[in-house]
């Protein structure tokens, strides 16, 4: 007898939300269904278990198509089914050699774009012997102040295939003229040369708290060069809109993407009344965002971004074709860790694996050692590798928009524009971006949204891996070597020192431009002829009318317990052994395995080492052992049900031996002030603030914490 044919369709019949929801609320025994299944993010967004079409309803294709408005899924009808995604690697080491010589390997690797960061003293316009760039030169980047410079660290480099994009601060036109000063000399046509001169004041403002010359002779500088990149170099952007500054200071997601649209409206502004064109000058932006570790948060980062862009440029009457976002992404410095940093590999796999889903067009994959300095080969290699793994063998970039369609993602992303745009008419009745960061009014906003992460982060709701949950504290350090900086600042300064010519083409410099174009022009021909970058800053007005106001301060989530660690490291520096603690357990494993092994992740995150036992019978053989571990703290680990019979005699043991500290792991309850009487001075339980709790500890221990 054949068997009946099967039915999907008749066997599981659909059922309702209404119905799956009666049904989990029935499993929830009367816990309310929004505290238990709803979770809200930081954007004030709840996230709830389950999407149905009623959520986000796909009639019309309200997300568009690929390439098309409202450009939620995409600036590019193909995606990156036909090229990949451009793989743009960053480079800071000062020594030209050394990066020269890491470059010829990333691309050799797969790398098909460059970001290069230049030095704290190029980034302020400085060449390495002025005395103002002493403590400056050779920090934080390349020490490039010349066209020879450029041509030494890409030495090999095929100009005409390589697009290279700058991060050089404040400098961004004598950078730029640098750099096209090398594109000339190596006979790079304008249609071949690729890259981005990343002209971002505002950024550079929020970030480092000062800019060289006035607000005013940023936007005029930005738009002088946007006039003269449009006019010459087709596949080149002049501006960047980077929120890495806000990121790293804590602004979430909507934030984020708000202050990215403030930003890019008033670079249109500067532009279109320097004479472009509304579509020439939206083509000249590119916009640089950092993702978390939060994959779908940030996807819809990205989805949201291009949707309000696209909103922009349409009421500012702009064409459709302007209207594509161009994105670069990278993984965040804010969820990178110096503690186990072998864990960022996956931080790192997650932003990367958002980036490409987001429809990022380039994307820096970061080294999993990158927070605790210069990576080294093998980091390189991991991290590149890391985006190929999911071209070349995931095949990720085969699927045009992977996100598209998901009732969650579609819902997420709706959410973040409205709130991004609520916040974006905000930044604009504040007077504009400018005017917003100067008053303090964006640094008051991001610490507002930070807060409530940093209490999380405190308790150990929102984990850390490898720091806060779950630390090695035995690790071995990744620690890089730093480089000779001093005698990489007399290298260069003998090298500028006998190639700087007197230019005479620079004294154009100063003068007013009668058309938009001219002075980045007259940058280039004397940055051909051998003029450094501080020749060419001077010349254009840098230092001669600083701006300065409180930068915003980066908080890399790892950091407080990390300063811990720190703390810790020094301490057994001195004397030999970490500060201790003993785990005194009670009873059979049964009864204290569970606590023994919190108090152990709990004190391991504070730099402490943890001296465990097998677990004592009574309070005499409890106290005994802690005497014999040169400990001073004590941790009581047991259950509930043992508690009240062996807390008060253990404590008095415990002090009796020579505990300065006795800690119970758990909530105390309506004990809490009997056991104090007994020599408990301290309850650690879950959602305990773990943070103040082990800065306690440690100063109690005589470690200092700055």
């Amino acid at each position: 007898m054949l068997a009946p044919e099967f039915s999907l369709e008749e066997d599981f019949p659909p059922v309702t939300y209404e119905q799956w929801r009666a049904l989990a609320e029935a499993d929830l025994n009367g816990a309310p269904f929004e505290q238990k299944l709803v979770t809200r993010t930081y954007e004030g967004i709840d996230l709830q278990p389950i999407y149905t079409r009623r959520d986000h309803p796909s009639e019309q294709d309200p997300g568009g198509f690929p390439g098309f408005a409202p450009w939620v899924r995409g600036a590019n009808a193909a995606g990156a089914v036909l090229t990949g995604w451009d793989l743009r690697q960053e480079h800071a080491h000062p020594d030209l050699a050394v990066t020269n010589r890491a470059i010829l390997d990333d691309l050799e690797g797969g790398v098909t774009s460059l970001l290069l960061r230049l030095d704290f003293a190029a980034r302020n316009g400085r060449d390495p012997d002025d005395s103002a760039a002493a403590e400056l030169a050779g920090r934080d980047g390349l020490m490039i102040y010349q066209v020879e410079d450029f041509d030494a660290a890409l030495a090999g480099v095929h100009l005409n295939l390589i697009g290279v994009a700058l991060e050089s601060g404040a400098a961004f036109l004598p950078a730029a003229a640098l750099l096209a000063g090398l594109w000339r000399r190596r006979k790079v046509s304008p249609q071949e040369a690729r890259g981005a001169f990343n002209a971002d004041p505002w950024a550079v403002l929020a970030r480092d708290g000062q800019l060289p010359y006035t607000p005013q002779a940023a936007l005029a500088q930005l738009a002088e060069l946007a006039a003269w990149t449009a006019k010459n170099y087709p596949n080149v952007t002049s501006v960047r809109v980077g929120t890495a500054a806000y990121h790293h200071a804590g602004a979430t997601a909507v934030q984020d993407v708000a202050f990215a649209m403030a930003t890019a409206v008033e670079y249109l502004r500067a532009m279109t009344s320097a004479g472009l064109s509304l579509d020439d000058a939206a083509r000249q932006i590119l916009f640089s965002m950092s993702l978390g570790t939060r994959h779908f948060l940030a996807v819809a980062k990205l989805r949201a971004a291009r949707r309000l862009w696209g909103r922009v440029i349409e009421a500012c009457g702009g064409s459709s074709a302007a209207a594509a976002m161009r994105i670069h992404a990278r993984t965040s410095k804010r969820v990178l860790t110096q503690r186990d940093p072998y864990v960022n590999l996956l931080r790192n796999t997650v932003g990367v694996f958002a980036a490409a889903g987001g429809g990022a067009e380039s994307i820096t994959s970061v080294p999993f050692d990158a927070a605790g300095g210069l990576p080294d080969d093998f980091s390189r290699r991991i991290a590149r590798n890391t985006l190929l793994i999911l071209q070349e063998e995931g095949h990720l970039h085969r699927v045009i928009d992977p996100p598209g369609g998901s009732w969650f993602l579609d819902s997420l992303t709706d959410q973040i524009c409205e709130k991004a745009w609520s916040v974006f008419q905000e930044v604009e009745r504040q007077g504009g971006m400018l005017n917003a960061i100067q008053s303090g009014w964006v640094a008051e906003q991001i610490d507002s949204a930070f807060a409530p992460r940093a209490k999380d982060i405190a308790r150990r709701k929102e984990g850390i891996t490898g720091v806060s949950e779950f630390p090695n504290v035995g690790e071995e350090r990744v620690i890089h070597p730093d480089p000779d900086r001093a005698a990489l600042v007399k290298t260069a300064m003998q090298r500028i020192t006998a190639a700087r010519p007197d230019v005479k083409l620079l004294a154009a410099l100063g003068k007013s431009a009668t058309k938009p174009g001219e002075q980045s022009a007259a940058a280039v021909d004397a940055a051909a002829q051998g003029a450094s970058l501080g020749q060419l800053a001077k010349a254009i007005g840098f230092h001669a009318e600083p701006t300065s106001l409180p930068p915003l301060s980066p908080h890399p989530f790892a950091q407080p317990f990390e300063e811990l660690r720190d703390a810790s490291d020094a301490w057994q520096a001195k004397h030999g052994h970490r500060p201790r603690v003993y785990l005194a357990n009670l009873g059979s494993p049964a009864h204290h395995t569970a606590r023994a092994t919190f108090s152990k992740n709990f004190f391991e995150a504070g730099g402490f080492e943890v001296i465990s036992s097998e677990g004592f019978k009574d309070a005499d053989a409890a106290a005994a052992g802690f005497a014999q571990s040169g400990a001073k703290l004590a941790v009581i680990c047991s259950s509930d049900k043992l508690y009240p019979e062996l807390v008060p005699p253990t404590a008095l043991k415990l002090k009796a031996a020579g505990a300065r500290t006795v800690v119970l792991a758990g909530n105390p309850g309506a004990n809490e002030a009997a056991w104090r009487d007994a020599g408990v001075d301290r309850f650690i339980f879950i959602k305990c603030d773990v943070l103040a709790t082990l800065r306690d500890l440690l100063r109690e221990e005589g470690v200092y914490l700055s």
